[in-house]
Order: C-alpha cells, then structure tokens, then sequence
C-alpha cells in the first residue's frame, strides 16, 4: 500500500511539474479510480465557482454549474452590502460559435438558477452600483 502512495505522490509531483510520462499518468489515473473517496469528492466539486467579486469588493458572487438534458445549468448566490444593486453576467458561447450574454440585479442577497440549451462556454463576472460599474474580473465556469 505505501508503495502505491509513493507512486501516486511522485506522479502527482511530475504531474504539477509538466514532466509526466504516459505511463506514470495511466498509474495515478488508475489508483485514483480505485479509491471512491477521491473520485467521489471530485465530481462534487467539479462545478462550484466562486466567489468573484466586483472591482471594489462591495458585492460578490458564486455558485455551481452542471450539464443535464443537454442545457448547461447554474445556481447561483450573490450577496452585496450596501443601498445600491449588485449585478451578475453571464456570457456564452453556443456551440454554433454563436455568442450572447446577460445579466440579473439583486439587492442585498439572492439565489437564482438558469439554464440555456447548446452552450459550448460560459463565463461570469460581479459589477456593482450599476450593470456596467465596478466590474470584476470574468471567470470560465463552463
């Protein structure tokens, strides 16, 4: 048993490294198969995002996303501080190459889910005061 841990951590070391060969990579792919625990709690938090913040840190989102019926779905929670609105985007790409974007506003918390048929790629970002102010940083989150 110690040995295959030896192996999985020097894999995983090559791996971090960008010095990996086939084989080493097929070994660690296999052990991490073979424990439940681990591949359990990776397909649990594949999709969680977040928190992306506006530029001046007064609102923030996150959330998780996930595929089913062939629409790209996203749960998603934002949270501000003060009188004025928080704003969260979502741009996407369809798979037709196709692009289109939108926005929700809320005021002091909310919770949302969307969904959206054909989406190859989906990125998010948090502005605040306004749909267009005080934008944070764009993240992939699908």
């Amino acid at each position: 048993m110690r040995k295959i841990f030896a192996a999985t951590a020097i894999a995983g070391s090559l791996a971090a490294t960008g010095l990996v060969l086939a084989p080493a990579a097929t070994a660690h792919a296999a052990t991490a198969q073979a424990s439940p625990a681990t591949s359990v709690q990776a397909a649990s938090s594949a999709g969680a995002w977040g928190k992306y913040y506006s530029s001046n840190k007064k609102a923030y989102t996150f959330g998780k996303t996930w595929k089913a019926g062939g629409k790209v779905f996203t749960k998603w929670y934002g949270k501000e501080f003060t009188a004025k609105r928080g704003y969260v985007w979502f741009r996407y790409e369809y798979k037709n190459g196709r692009t289109g974007k939108h926005f929700y506003g809320w005021n002091g918390s909310q919770v949302h889910t969307w969904g959206k048929g054909n989406i190859k790629k989906l990125w998010t970002y948090t502005c605040w005061g306004g749909a267009a102010k005080f934008c944070g940083a764009a993240h992939r989150i699908y």
